[in-house]
C-alpha cells in the first residue's frame, strides 16, 4: 500500500507528493543540494501527432533515462504530466551542476523511441541551488527553479538555466 501512495504508476518512479516531501525533510535537515525542474519541450505535440500511448512511452522512457544519470541518494519523481523533478543532495558548485547537465543531456540524445518515429525529444531544466540554510522553505526554491525553467524554454534543443537571484521574468 506504501509503495502505491508513493510512486507514479506509469512511470515507477516516485510521484509529486513523496517526492515532494522527501525533498522538504532534506531542507529541513540543512542537506544542501541542485533542485532541478525538467519540462518535456512540445509535448502536446509528441501525444497529438502520435497518440497518448506513445505519449506515455516517451514519458516512461524519460524516467529510465533521468534514473541512469541519477545516484541512489539524488530524490527522482515526476511532478505530474510532462513535468519532473530531481534533487541533486550535495552539488553546490556550478560546474558540478553542469556537468551532470551535459551527462543528463548526452544521455537523453542517445535515447530511441520507436513509437515516435526517430523524432528528438528535448527538454528544458531549471535550476536552483540550496546552501543548507535554515529557513528556506521547498516551495521559495520550487519558485526560483520555474523562473530559470521558464528561461531555458526560450532556447530551442536541450536547455538549462539556474537561477541566481537577479533574473526576472
Amino acid at each position: 500500500m506504501k509503495q502505491l501512495a508513493e510512486i507514479d504508476r506509469m512511470t515507477g518512479i516516485r510521484n509529486r507528493g513523496s517526492g515532494e516531501q522527501e525533498i522538504m525533510y532534506a531542507i529541513e535537515r540543512g542537506e544542501s543540494g541542485l533542485l532541478c525542474l525538467i519540462d518535456c519541450d512540445k509535448f502536446k505535440n509528441i501525444n497529438d501527432v502520435y497518440g497518448h500511448i506513445a505519449g506515455d512511452v516517451v514519458l516512461v522512457t524519460l524516467a529510465e533515462h533521468f534514473q541512469d544519470v541519477c545516484r541512489d541518494s539524488d530524490i527522482l519523481l515526476r511532478l505530474g504530466g510532462d513535468e519532473f523533478a530531481i534533487y541533486l543532495k550535495g552539488v553546490q558548485k556550478e560546474e558540478q551542476a553542469l556537468i551532470f547537465f551535459r551527462r543528463l543531456f548526452k544521455t537523453l540524445d542517445s535515447m530511441s523511441i520507436p513509437e515516435i518515429k526517430g523524432e528528438h525529444v528535448y527538454i528544458s531544466l531549471g535550476a536552483v541551488f540550496y546552501d543548507g540554510t535554515e529557513g528556506v522553505k521547498f516551495d521559495d526554491l520550487y519558485r526560483q527553479a520555474d523562473i530559470a525553467l521558464y528561461r531555458s524554454k526560450g532556447t530551442k534543443g536541450y536547455s538549462a538555466n539556474i537561477y541566481n537571484g537577479g533574473e526576472r521574468i
